[in-house]
């Protein structure tokens, strides 16, 4: 099973929508999808493409009864549709839903693995899902291939050690068994162990020219401030 951590800011969908037993969604949710392929003509003005002008960013975005971005229990909604900009305006008979900025958890699957990954993802105790799942294809016509979009955290992760924003697969630390960390970034922790230096103050300092660098600061006077208000925050530095 191939995954990957992202952040992806809030973004919208206008799709057909329905609502359905959790028990049996493929019953409900194959006709939402018949009726969403044989008109998204009718949205194309409204929603993103790709390069080649083709509809891109296609969602099977999932929600729970009183949208309030929480799995499902015993029933849920879904919506087959198309990323769309945050002003854009539906048409008669599309639903349009704003999906929170959450990090996620990516699992690439196909349509026979489906079942299989979404199980092991929600069924493992260690994986800490706080919202609704949703389904991202990334082969606009081709229903086989499948990214389960797994909110881990809101919002943006930051590093522990160094407070940079974690956003991309390469932006994360790795525990000693080869995970993820989502508490540390790539450059502060490695296989389980620390990679910096070992007191808050060298730290920062060492964080202070790639800060001036990146445009965050216009001096290093102006860093090291923030940064000894904010470290002292952070888990790696907290007092107990």
């Amino acid at each position: 099973m191939n995954t990957r951590f992202v952040y992806k800011d809030s973004f919208s969908v206008i799709g057909k929508m329905g609502q359905g037993p959790a028990a049996n969604p493929g019953e409900w949710i194959l006709p939402i999808w018949e009726d969403a392929n044989a008109h998204f003509h009718e949205i194309s003005p409204f929603v993103r493409h790709n390069a080649d002008g083709d509809i891109a960013g296609v969602w099977g975005a999932m929600n729970d009864v009183d949208e309030q971005n929480k799995r499902w229990n015993d029933s849920g909604k879904y919506m087959a549709g198309c990323e769309a900009g945050a002003d854009a305006q539906p048409p008669e008979g599309w639903t349009k839903w704003t999906v929170p900025a959450q990090t996620y958890l990516v699992a690439e699957c196909t349509s026979d693995t489906y079942e299989e990954v979404f199980g092991k993802i929600t069924n493992d105790e260690n994986i800490n899902i706080v919202g609704t799942v949703h389904e991202r294809y990334p082969e606009p016509g081709n229903p086989d291939i499948v990214e389960l979009y797994v909110p881990v955290a809101a919002g943006m992760l930051f590093c522990q050690s160094c407070a940079m924003p974690m956003t991309g697969p390469k932006d994360f630390g790795t525990e000693a068994d080869g995970s993820t960390s989502l508490d540390y970034c790539g450059f502060c922790y490695d296989k389980g162990r620390y990679t910096t230096a070992d007191t808050m103050e060298r730290v920062i300092e060492d964080c202070i020219p790639f800060c001036i660098e990146a445009g965050g600061y216009k001096d290093a006077e102006t860093a090291r401030a923030d940064m000894q208000s904010l470290f002292p925050k952070l888990k790696r530095w907290a007092k107990s």
